[in-house]
C-alpha cells in the first residue's frame, strides 16, 4: 500500500507521528450493517472542481484516501454524467489491496454502479469494456439504454420519472453490496440527501481558493437540513485537512 506525505490526526485522539494505511484502515473502517458514503474533494472556498474537474483539487494525501476508501467498499457508486466527464476507468486495486480484500473476506475487486436515468452510456468506455467485475446500470423504466450494453453492464430499472434510489440501493443490498462509496457528482449527492440515505460524508479540503464559477459538491432540489456528526480531523503535510462526519 502507499506511503507519501504525512497524516497526522488532529482529533479527537491527537497523536505526534504520522498514521500508517493501517491507522487510516482502522479510521475509515467497514460499517457494520449497511452503509452509504460520500467522498468529495473541495477547496477552501466551496468548489467541487478546479478548471471544470475534481482532479486539480485532489493531492496526494486525498489520493491516498481515495484509494483505500476504494479498498474498503463492496460497490462504487456515480452517476452518469460523472462517469463521462472524469473519464473513468475499469475500476481496478494493485495487488496489495486485493490481496487486503481477500483475506478480509471480500471480492477482489468492488462493483462499479453507475446511476443513469437516460441509459445511455458508451458500452466500449473503458470503465465497462475493461471491468474486472461486471457493473450495474441503474436506470427508470422508460429509458432506452444501446442493445449492447447489457453485454457488459447488469441494467436494472427502478423508478417510472427518474431512478428510485431507494429501490438501487435495496437491489444493490439484495446482491451482498453492503458498503457502497459514492463519488457523486453533485446532483447524485443531493438526490441522495433528499431520500435521506447518505450515512457519511469523507472531505478532503484543499489548502487553495478556486475563485468564483465551481459549483459546490450538492446540487438539486433543497431537502431538509440534516446533523451529521464530525468524527475525525487528519491533518496532510501539504496542508489538506481529511473530514468523516457520519451518523452514530
Amino acid at each position: 500500500m502507499s506511503v507519501g506525505l504525512p497524516i497526522r490526526a488532529l482529533w479527537p485522539d491527537p497523536a505526534p507521528g504520522p498514521v500508517d494505511d493501517d491507522a487510516l484502515i482502522a479510521l475509515y473502517r467497514r460499517a457494520d450493517r449497511p452503509h452509504l458514503r460520500m467522498n468529495f474533494v473541495t477547496s477552501v472556498d466551496g468548489a467541487v472542481s478546479l478548471d471544470d474537474y475534481s482532479a486539480g483539487l485532489s493531492g496526494e494525501p486525498d489520493k491516498r484516501v481515495f484509494g483505500l476508501l476504494r479498498m474498503l467498499c463492496d460497490a462504487l457508486l456515480v452517476a452518469a454524467g460523472t462517469l463521462r466527464h472524469e473519464g473513468y476507468r475499469a475500476i481496478r486495486l494493485d495487488e496489495p489491496r486485493r490481496a487486503w480484500r481477500r483475506a478480509h473476506g471480500l471480492a477482489e475487486y468492488p462493483t462499479l454502479v453507475v446511476v443513469s436515468g437516460s441509459g445511455r452510456l458508451d458500452p466500449a468506455q473503458a470503465a465497462f469494456a475493461d471491468a474486472p467485475v461486471r457493473p450495474v446500470v441503474l436506470t427508470r423504466s422508460g429509458a432506452a439504454p444501446p442493445s449492447r450494453l447489457s453485454t457488459v453492464a447488469d441494467v436494472v430499472r427502478c423508478g417510472d420519472d427518474r431512478v428510485d434510489l431507494v429501490a438501487g440501493l435495496a437491489e444493490m443490498r439484495r446482491r451482498g453490496l453492503d458498503q457502497v462509496l459514492c463519488e457523486g457528482g453533485p446532483h447524485l449527492f443531493g438526490a441522495l440527501t433528499a431520500d435521506d440515505l447518505v450515512d457519511e460524508v469523507c472531505l478532503s479540503v484543499a489548502p487553495l481558493l478556486a475563485g468564483a464559477g465551481a459549483g459546490r459538491i450538492t446540487a438539486g432540489d433543497p431537502s431538509p437540513a440534516r446533523h451529521l456528526p464530525l468524527r475525525h480531523v487528519l491533518h496532510a503535510a501539504d496542508g489538506t485537512l481529511l473530514l468523516r462526519y457520519a451518523r452514530g
